[in-house]
């Protein structure tokens, strides 16, 4: 079968935001090309990139989907200049945006469903928490926590800045027996993770379908399927009950649209672990956050994202 493969050039404060547009439009699988994560391993020493060159430069990241050669291409590839169009226009959101310049060509379906595995290699994430592709070896050492997983090509890998912050944080913040809920689980590893770090009761939730399949097969290669529970949920609609722990690692839009909602949802004494942010976004997660009652007790920052921890106020 042939496909499209669109790419456009951007930065890595728009990245999520171009990904969530591909999907928007029916992508079938979203690459992300970053520089400076290549050259971050390079310089790890933790693969052999012998026959690779460091980028000289790392502003500009390639974000690429493939889109079905069908008769709804055509409307497809203009939906999505129009929306690239009208997220560039858009000032005061904290998002420099590059130059958005878009190409695309024809290729066939072997050329790309498989290439975003050769980038993907079992990485040390937090201080247990090891991220390991299904289909890689690994000698684990006897404190290693192991999560399989296999995100698909359209979602992340787990080493994203705002996914290892969050993999840092919940080693830190998860207690046994505690209950968590994960808003926009995507391929389901935050979940995974907090299962494995010894939460007795998980829900993990995504307004995309595609997300929640994926997130349950890689909850059940895993073996934790008897703590972590998926659904579909806007947010936090869908989900019943209070939790101890709520991790949402979306976008900062979304984030402040939660906390509409998590007094409802936040036990007594929980914690808000919110990631996904660009850090000039943080000002504007914190003052939804304090008119809204609750405190930000912490803000880890990395490679321009912040992840933040947020608990009750004292009135609460």
């Amino acid at each position: 079968m042939k496909w499209a493969e669109v790419s456009i050039l951007t930065t890595h404060e728009a990245t999520d935001v171009v990904a969530e547009i591909y999907h928007d439009i029916g992508a079938q699988g979203v690459v992300i090309e970053d520089p400076e994560l290549l050259n971050s391993y390079i310089d790890s020493g933790m693969w052999d990139f012998s026959d690779i060159q460091r980028a000289e430069n790392t502003e500009i990241v390639t974000v690429k989907a493939y889109l079905p050669m069908d008769e709804d291409l055509d409307s497809r590839l203009r939906d999505f200049e129009q929306r690239i169009k009208a997220f560039r226009e858009i000032e005061g959101d904290g998002i420099t945006k590059g130059s958005c310049e878009i190409s695309w060509k024809s290729v066939q379906d072997e050329d790309w469903s498989d290439n975003w595995k050769k980038y993907f290699h079992p990485e040390k994430v937090g201080g247990m928490i090891v991220i390991k592709p299904t289909w890689e070896d690994y000698t684990a050492s006897p404190d290693d926590i192991v999560i399989e997983l296999d995100p698909g090509a359209a979602f992340g890998t787990g080493t994203h800045p705002t996914t290892a912050m969050c993999i840092r944080e919940l080693e830190k913040l998860v207690r046994g027996g505690m209950r968590v809920f994960d808003v926009g689980t995507g391929s389901g590893v935050l979940s995974i993770a907090a299962a494995k770090l010894g939460a007795g009761d998980v829900t993990a939730m995504d307004y995309d379908r595609t997300a929640v399949n994926v997130a349950a097969e890689n909850i059940r290669e895993n073996h934790v399927e008897h703590i972590v529970k998926t659904g579909i949920s806007d947010i936090l609609k869908s989900f019943e009950g209070k939790a101890d722990l709520i991790v949402a690692n979306i976008i900062a839009d979304i984030i402040i649209r939660l906390f509409a909602e998590l007094d409802e949802h936040l036990a007594d004494g929980g914690k808000l672990l919110a990631s996904g942010i660009i850090t000039e976004r943080v000002a504007d997660v914190t003052e939804a956050c304090i008119a809204n009652g609750f405190v930000v007790d912490k803000v880890i920052e990395e490679k321009g994202w912040a992840a933040m921890v947020i608990s009750r106020g004292d009135d609460k």
